[in-house]
């Protein structure tokens, strides 16, 4: 069977979601969640990171890297602790595409294993799928990979240390709107497929040599 492995952000979900709906939540929380759990050790290595004691110069840095969009893993942790919570209070619901929660549970329900490579945290990607409009699809998804477990999405050494996890890469396949992210993928021998969502960023996008689909029901694992 096939482990098909799930990029998040205009592939299984709208990158507005994501960056309207959640950075907007998160933006004003950054600063009061860190002076909440100073004392935690992830949020003084989050700091350390940073090279900011100062909560006002580490909320600046943080706002940077949200304007610019930068995939940088201290915001990615403080964020994703923040949704998460977020979550938790039943203040955020996430968003799938309608093609998406089907697909999931069919192949599921058909053996093949599900897990998601996203730039969210892992704190952020269980509880995005645990609170899905249309239920609970976490519970369908057996790994979870970020940029800290794995590495950055365009090398081919993240891929590889996820096959080092799920196996052969020749029975890894990769849904991803980002060609690049496809790139790095094929490079370490995985199976590929563009994911083309109209009004997404990499709508137009060139995905050169990579099968490319406009929604799950294309798929064919």
């Amino acid at each position: 069977m096939t482990t098909i492995v799930l990029d998040i952000e205009g592939t299984t979900s709208s990158t507005e979601s994501v960056h309207v709906g959640l950075y907007a939540y998160a933006r004003p929380r950054l600063g009061p969640h860190i002076d909440a759990h100073r004392d935690d050790p992830v949020v003084r290595e989050v700091l350390a990171e940073i090279g900011a004691d100062d909560t006002g110069a580490a909320v600046r840095v943080l706002h940077g890297w949200m304007d610019g969009d930068v995939k940088a893993t201290p915001l990615k942790t403080l964020q994703g602790r923040i949704w998460a919570e977020g979550f938790a209070a039943g203040e955020l619901t996430a968003h799938f595409f309608p093609d998406v929660p089907p697909a999931l549970r069919a192949w599921h329900a058909a053996g093949h294993r599900l897990a998601v490579f996203s730039s969210g945290s892992v704190a952020s990607q269980r509880p995005w799928f645990a609170h899905a409009a249309d239920g609970d699809l976490s519970a369908l998804v057996g790994h979870w990979f970020d940029t800290v477990n794995a590495g950055p999405k365009r090398e081919p050494a993240a891929y590889e240390r996820i096959a080092g996890t799920l196996g052969d890469p020749a029975g890894l396949l990769f849904l991803s709107d980002v060609p690049a992210e496809l790139d790095a993928a094929a490079a370490a021998g995985w199976r590929t497929t563009g994911v083309r969502r109209p009004g997404e960023p990499s709508a137009a996008a060139p995905f050169g040599p990579h099968p490319v689909i406009a929604t799950f029901e294309e798929v064919r694992p």
